[in-house]
């Protein structure tokens, strides 16, 4: 939805039967500042689960962004509102509110497990969630795959070939690849 956004918070769960949203006006209840709404369905929904009035509500409770496993609906509204939300559907559907689910309650998201409090993070390229109990390990491993990508960016920097850092050409050679060096080459491969 937005593109160049991202975001880092705490998970709020919502879980909706499909086409109902309910559980997500009572998840806003719930919601703190720097929360991320992650919600989710009982069977698969494209309908728009969310549109303008719940988005101004999530802004009032500054709650950072949405992360939905359904469709959303005032696209071009929320995009104006410059409220991150990453959906798998946008369609002008609305939904009913009167079937019970659960609010902060473990749910599956995109075929991941959120449990509430965990760690949302979400840009232009997804969303990753850290479980909680887990955040020191992950910020450790993260650290260390940075400056792992930083002496790799050097490297290539200094002229450098992945193919010889990664030791790649022994990959192309088991695997019979090829290179032409112009087309008699070419010509002599196909006779």
């Amino acid at each position: 939805m937005q593109i160049g956004k991202s975001i880092c918070g705490s998970a709020v769960t919502a879980i909706c039967y499909a086409g109902d949203n309910l559980m997500v006006h009572a998840a806003i209840e719930v919601c703190k500042p720097g929360d991320i709404l992650v919600i989710t369905t009982i069977g698969e929904s494209a309908s728009g689960m969310i549109g303008e009035l719940i988005v101004e509500a999530l802004r009032k409770r500054k709650v950072l962004g949405v992360i939905i496993d359904a469709g959303i609906r005032d696209s071009a509204k929320i995009r104006e509102l410059n409220f991150p939300v990453w959906s798998k559907a946008i369609f002008a559907e609305g939904t009913s509110k009167y079937k019970g689910g659960w609010v902060n309650a473990p749910a599956i998201c995109g075929g991941i497990e959120v449990n509430p409090g965990d760690i949302v993070l979400a840009d232009d390229d997804g969303v990753v969630v850290v479980e909680k109990d887990n955040l020191n390990n992950t910020i450790k491993s993260s650290k260390q795959r940075m400056n792992k990508e930083e002496y790799t960016k050097n490297r290539i920097e200094n002229g450098e070939l992945s193919l010889d850092f990664y030791k790649l050409r022994e990959v192309l050679e088991q695997n019979g690849v090829i290179y032409y060096k112009d087309s008699e080459d070419r010509k002599k491969l196909k006779e």
